[in-house]
């Protein structure tokens, strides 16, 4: 089936190409049929319902890579540099949803090679089953997101959910570790959000009081503080520091 699927994506824009340039002779158009029909045997419902859970996962895939990594972090970091230097749309969303997924992946290519390795792979060479092959999987993910688990933050789902005190990391639910992962990463981004605030900040206050001083209270601040902001901005380098600090505060723990 995924190699019919594959094999059908890669036909279908030869196919459009083919009867566009046919459409003149008045040639017919080859359809597509899409088909739900009944299961005549158990390997056939099997197939169905993995299938099913396969395109589920497709599904929720984005809600995984934002609370399970470190995207959450690193996009809210960006949005605040964004918002203090006042650039309004600039850099976009696109450029900085972009960044934040590809720091995502430098940074837990580790963990997802542990999971290829130890899981993904066994699995695919039948020396695991599908249970074997998630708890597996879900052991790396666990390690990481526990290095970044307020203390705090993870008694506070343990004691809701009302499960026993855990010895360690691997005795936690899956469904316990995320949520505290994802309020632990919230608070650290809003802590270094305030950090980058408070130089742009200060340029703001700066520029305001010389603006009233000199009487020039009709001329809007932002006039003249954006271009400081940005020229203070690029000579200190700060993409470079920026993007610098938050890898390193994941490979330096």
């Amino acid at each position: 089936m995924k190699r019919l699927l594959f094999h059908a994506a890669l036909l279908l824009p030869a196919l459009l190409l083919v009867a566009a340039a046919t459409a003149h002779a008045q040639s017919p158009i080859p359809g597509i049929n899409l088909e739900v029909g009944g299961a005549d045997s158990p390997e056939a419902v099997a197939t169905s319902l993995q299938i099913i859970v396969l395109l589920t996962i497709l599904t929720l895939a984005p809600a995984i890579l934002v609370m399970t990594t470190s995207f959450t972090r690193i996009v809210i970091i960006l949005a605040f540099i964004r918002q203090a230097l006042g650039t309004q749309q600039s850099p976009p969303n696109q450029v900085l949803i972009g960044l934040a997924l590809f720091l995502t992946f430098f940074i837990m290519q580790p963990v997802w090679s542990d999971v290829n390795r130890e899981a993904l792979q066994p699995y695919l060479n039948k020396e695991l089953s599908q249970e074997q092959a998630l708890e597996r999987a879900s052991a790396p993910l666990k390690q990481f997101m526990q290095t970044f688990i307020r203390e705090k933050d993870l008694a506070l789902f343990v004691q809701i959910a009302d499960i026993p005190r855990p010895r360690n990391i691997q005795d936690v639910p899956f469904h316990v570790v995320v949520p505290a992962f994802v309020i632990s990463e919230l608070k650290t981004a809003f802590q270094v959000g305030f950090l980058i605030y408070v130089p742009f900040l200060v340029v703001d206050l700066v520029v305001s009081s010389v603006l009233m001083a000199m009487g020039m209270m009709m001329l809007p601040p932002i006039m003249i503080s954006l271009p400081l902001k940005l020229m203070l901005f690029v000579l200190v380098d700060g993409w470079n520091l920026i993007v610098g600090s938050i890898v390193r505060s994941y490979f330096q723990v």
